[in-house]
């Protein structure tokens, strides 16, 4: 009996890395996942990973980024991963973006995040909501990932308020759609500005980008950590 109790409770806590949540943030019913590292203990501080799923930004597409990006690092390397689905299917870099900045600071009254600040990072659908949510609510944000993703409906005052972060948008080099043109100008333009700020072509990858995924998704990692070391030139 001693022997299965222990083991459920072996199952029980590896579960519990991944919540499932619901709060209401602006009126709306959002539902999100929470990843916690390995060895979570509630009273540290951790650096802090805001995800956003691509496509329509469903719960299976949070699944998606959560399962081939950002679980297993995230778990290993000490990071908690927030993962929103987009409310009543309203896009993040459309209705869904006015849960914010509300949504956050549930988020960090729940978890001790370090500095009171995430990183946000996203893919496709996900990485055009990611630089909306961090341009409207700059002060939130230590870094911009996209994979890939651009600012939507860019401007010079959109793009001036993502300065202070690091940037980093990367594309398959056989994407079929229209993201190199748009995500290199902005990157030239921050750049210009002083960010650290890197666009990265992805060799002979399409629009869903394997070299990001699975025992490859460290690179993303490495992005986070380097906004140790500023995110100005």
């Amino acid at each position: 009996m001693l022997f299965a109790a222990t083991a459920l409770l072996t199952v029980i806590n590896a579960s519990a890395s991944v919540v499932d949540k619901t709060m209401k943030a602006a009126g709306l019913d959002v539902q999100y996942k929470v990843v916690l590292p390995d060895g979570y203990d509630p009273a540290r501080s951790y650096p802090a990973i805001l995800a956003f799923g691509g496509g329509p930004q469903t719960m299976n597409t949070v699944d998606a980024i959560l399962n081939r990006n950002l679980q297993a690092e995230a778990e290993r390397r000490g990071y908690i991963v927030v993962a929103p689905a987009a409310p009543g299917g309203e896009l993040f870099f459309e209705g869904g973006a006015r849960i914010f900045p509300a949504f956050l600071d549930t988020i960090l009254k729940d978890y001790h995040i370090t500095d009171g600040k995430f990183h946000i990072a996203g893919v496709s659908n996900g990485g055009i909501a990611a630089f909306h949510v961090a341009a409207a609510n700059p002060k939130y944000f230590l870094s911009v990932t996209s994979f890939p993703g651009y600012l939507w409906e860019p401007s010079e005052k959109k793009l001036l308020a993502l300065t202070k972060m690091c940037i980093y948008m990367y594309v398959g080099e056989n994407d079929e759609y229209r993201w190199h043109e748009e995500m290199k100008r902005e990157v030239e333009f921050l750049g210009a500005h002083g960010t650290v700020a890197r666009y990265t072509v992805e060799k002979g990858q399409p629009h869903r980008i394997e070299t990001l995924a699975g025992d490859k998704a460290g690179r993303l990692f490495e992005g986070f950590e380097a906004t140790r070391q500023g995110c100005s030139h």
